[in-house]
């Protein structure tokens, strides 16, 4: 069997083993009402002999208003301690379905927490990413004819597993999947997940590309930030001819070859290299945007897709292309994002995954079929890995519906998080780990802030000091302890691996570092009685707003601006 036949057929049975789950979701979009009760009902009755169900009387919650009221709204804080048993083995604490893995996310007051993942939570995600694949290969038909690359994880630290022997972190996106659909997804791949295996960014980025140049028939890209593609592009610029040198196929190798040599324009390039790419899916939305636009550029033979919003908690939303819905809110106002790439994909709420609730602007809680247009609310939920009314602090915006279902689309972090690339640094975990390395180096600063700055096409977090009491070299001694407590979040660390972030920088304020903030904050609207004392900025240009250098962390010498 020829290898373009046996990729039309395994794509062909992918999409078949998701129309089920697709034609349930769209059944459900005419009762979200009846679809989300049953959920709770069934999550309820599922958990009411777990040690957490026994504490909250699941068994004799009889409606909304009685688990509302015996079940307060939760953060992961409210549940480290049951987590912290399970990872040393117990059983049915929070769930009575046996975990199989734990993924590791960004904490507040931790760096990095545990979400417990079970076969019924990977059913949950299922359920939307099915209805997701199934709408996206109806509506670009060409994929049956093509294989697609999906994100693999290179590997920042090896395989670990918890005191109770359970493994930690997923390997690459096709683990969200279960079943035939996980081998039917990985058997289209442009790229395997076995690639996790390189520690070294370098070779990571290499076989990457060396795959990807042999697949002519590439026809989806399926990648988180857009900036990790972009960095893929780059290398791919400046490493193409031995890359050339190790393509096994020779016809394929001289076509590469020939592509390079007789074109200079990137998109061009990229067009020629792969010409049957229809989709690339990636974050469109906040910061991403900017990145997503590049994408778009240098890739004009693909539509671009934007992501739903997608939780290490849970799945929310999925991008659903729909006739009828483009007739019913076409006069919705949508971000550039989405009306530069495909106008009519606002992502749909999944209504089928887990137990939604939404908390309004004025405090009072909504349900999924209670939500006005227009108006914003932070999502939170309930699902069957074992969290309860838990608090994702993700605002979201309606912005339409279809039927009765809900489109969304995601506004930004409740809390005051940082996350340009998926880093998701928190301002309570940066605090602590400034004061601890503030005592290592033995430093007492006047005024500090930290934000993303970009430099020279490059961006690094930025830690703004002023102090008259120590030496450039002690300043490069914080940056040291500072970048090595910030490494502990997994999400930073990965985002430095993957080259989205540079190391951590070190900018001396000459004088007047809180006049400075306290006058730029209120240019940028606010009042002066409402600036926060807050070590983390979501804002950058600060490098141009304080006076002062920019002090080098590997030779110490002193870049002066």
């Amino acid at each position: 069997m020829s290898n373009a036949i046996s990729t039309f057929l395994a794509n062909s049975f992918w999409f078949a083993s998701c129309l089920p789950d697709a034609t349930m979701f769209h059944l459900a979009t005419r009762n979200v009402k009846r679809t989300q009760r049953a959920l709770l009902e069934k999550l309820l009755r599922e958990n009411a002999d777990t040690e957490f169900g026994r504490r909250h009387h699941f068994a004799s919650i009889r409606s909304l208003e009685d688990f509302r009221e015996r079940v307060p709204l939760s953060t992961y804080d409210d549940y480290r301690e049951a987590i912290e048993q399970m990872t040393n083995g117990a059983a049915n604490v929070l769930t009575a379905h046996r975990v199989t893995l734990f993924e590791p996310t960004s904490g507040s007051s931790a760096p990095t927490k545990l979400i417990p993942y079970t076969a019924s939570l990977k059913r949950e995600f299922n359920r939307g990413i099915a209805p997701w694949i199934a709408n996206l290969y109806a509506h670009n038909p060409a994929l049956f004819f093509g294989k697609s690359y999906w994100s693999v994880s290179p590997a920042a630290q090896r395989s670990t597993r918890t005191a109770g022997g359970t493994p930690i972190g997923f390997e690459d996106d096709a683990q969200y999947l279960g079943g035939v659909q996980q081998f039917l997804s990985r058997s289209v791949l442009a790229a395997p997940s076995s690639l996790r295996s390189i520690q070294d960014m370098e070779q990571f980025r290499h076989q990457t590309l060396l795959h990807l140049l042999e697949c002519r028939s590439l026809g989806l890209i399926s990648v988180w930030n857009p900036s990790f593609l972009l960095l893929l592009m780059e290398s791919l610029a400046k490493k193409w001819l031995p890359l050339t040198c190790q393509i096994c196929n020779r016809r394929r190798a001289a076509e590469v070859r020939e592509i390079f040599q007789s074109e200079t324009d990137s998109a061009v390039i990229h067009t020629r290299l792969w010409p049957h790419l229809k989709v690339i899916s990636c974050w469109t939305d906040a910061f991403a945007a900017r990145h997503a636009a590049e994408v778009q550029r240098l890739f004009p033979q693909a539509r671009l897709q934007g992501k739903g919003l997608i939780a290490t908690e849970g799945f929310i939303s999925f991008p659903m292309c729909s006739r009828e819905r483009q007739r019913v809110d076409k006069n919705v106002h949508r971000p550039l994002a989405h009306a530069r790439s495909y106008p009519d994909e606002t992502p749909a709420l999944s209504i089928r995954s887990h137990f939604f609730e939404f908390l309004s602007e004025n405090g009072t809680i909504r349900l999924a079929h209670e939500l006005e247009e227009d108006a914003t609310y932070s999502v939170v939920l309930t699902t069957s890995g074992g969290l309860y009314r838990y608090q994702l602090h993700d605002r979201i915006q309606v912005v339409g519906h279809h039927r009765q279902c809900p489109l969304i689309r995601f506004v930004g972090k409740e809390a005051h998080v940082s996350d340009r690339f998926g880093e998701k640094l928190n301002e309570q975990h940066v605090q602590r780990a400034l004061g601890e390395s503030l005592q290592q180096a033995r430093l007492n600063p006047s005024f500090t802030l930290m934000s993303c700055e970009e430099f020279d096409g490059r961006f690094a977090y930025t830690l703004f000091v002023e102090t008259s009491e120590t030496s450039d070299e002690r300043l490069a001694i914080l940056a040291d302890a500072l970048e090595m407590q910030l490494q502990e979040n997994f999400h930073y660390r990965y985002c430095r691996d993957l080259g989205q972030l540079e190391a951590l920088r070190v900018f001396r304020i000459e004088s007047g570092g809180l006049e400075t903030f306290l006058a730029e904050s209120q240019r940028k609207g606010q009042r002066l009685g409402d600036v926060k004392p807050l070590l983390l900025s979501r804002h950058d240009g600060w490098t141009q707003a304080f006076r002062g250098r920019l002090v080098s962390l590997s030779s110490s010498q002193i870049c002066s601006r």
